[in-house]
């Protein structure tokens, strides 16, 4: 799959993923259906087939784990199929034949588009879950027909919450800084820095203070590169590029281990997965050999 980048001039076409696909429709409204696709989430796993990690559940072993149906809520129409997101407490034990995965860890047996499927699926059973009480007056919330919406009887409405978050590459001439944060051990995955947005914020307000905060840096020239929904669980990317701009590097080690300049002939370090912003932001922008 591919994303449009805009640099201010024109579109480029760009590697990337977690993109809605071609083949799928949003529904808000359910669909009387015998048997949906059906993604069934415990926390932020999913439940696949033991044998064949890419493999949904069968309607037998959905209807077995006893859902009721106000945990179960309409996705959209894939490759011509229904498909609808549903929910168990984490109690809940997986059908003979199957397990719950965390769906980072299926990236590999996702195709692109079922991964961009499963992400949105995951995100409404998140956000269904998470609502299930008002949170202005404590009482049961119940689903809007037709819309993506949770209301409570006093009128409070609770729509999927999406949260902003930048990304942005800072480049040096022909280097790019890569940061590692501090939760990935010494010697792992370095990528672009991020941060989501803070209240009040733009994008390009957010950019300038995580540089700032993060490794200590003045940034000029903002370019967008892309955007991608993220749903771990509901975040949307949107990644920039900037020229750096003044100022040496000082980490705060509350969030960054470490921050380095990489330039041509420089050993890169462990990258993020390709299903992610990050790698394609890092790709698209690699310092020339």
């Amino acid at each position: 799959m591919v994303a449009l980048r805009y640099d201010g001039i024109f579109p480029r076409r760009i590697p990337a993923v977690l993109i809605t696909p071609p083949s799928f429709q949003s529904l808000s409204a359910p669909i009387a259906h015998d048997s949906p696709r059906t993604y069934v989430f415990r926390s932020y796993d999913l439940l696949v087939r033991d044998d064949d990690a890419g493999a949904l559940p069968d309607p037998a072993a959905v209807k077995s784990l006893g859902i009721p149906a106000s945990n179960v809520f309409p996705v959209g129409v894939f490759r011509t199929e229904y498909c609808c997101a549903a929910w168990v407490e984490k109690s809940a034990a997986a059908p003979p034949g199957f397990t719950f995965r965390s769906l980072r860890a299926l990236f590999a047996h996702l195709d692109e588009e079922e991964l961009s499927v499963a992400g949105r699926a995951l995100q409404i059973a998140d956000w269904a879950r998470n609502h299930r009480y008002c949170g202005a007056c404590g009482k049961p919330m119940v689903a809007v027909t037709g819309e993506r919406a949770m209301r409570c009887e006093c009128g409070h409405t609770a729509y999927p919450r999406i949260a902003p978050a930048m990304m942005v590459l800072v480049k040096r001439g022909e280097a790019i800084l890569l940061a590692r944060n501090v939760a990935v051990p010494p010697g792992g995955r370095m990528s672009a820095l991020a941060g989501f947005l803070e209240p009040g914020e733009s994008v390009e307000d957010a950019i300038h203070r995580e540089v700032r905060e993060e490794v200590g840096l003045f940034v000029k020239d903002l370019r967008y590169f892309a955007s991608q929904s993220w749903p771990f669980p509901g975040s949307l990317m949107i990644a920039f590029t900037a020229e750096y701009a003044g100022g040496e590097i000082v980490v705060d080690p509350r969030e960054i281990a470490e921050a380095h300049w990489f330039g041509p002939g420089d050993k890169f370090p462990d990258l993020p997965p390709a299903q992610s912003i990050s790698r394609a932001l890092i790709e698209a922008n690699l310092p020339r050999r």
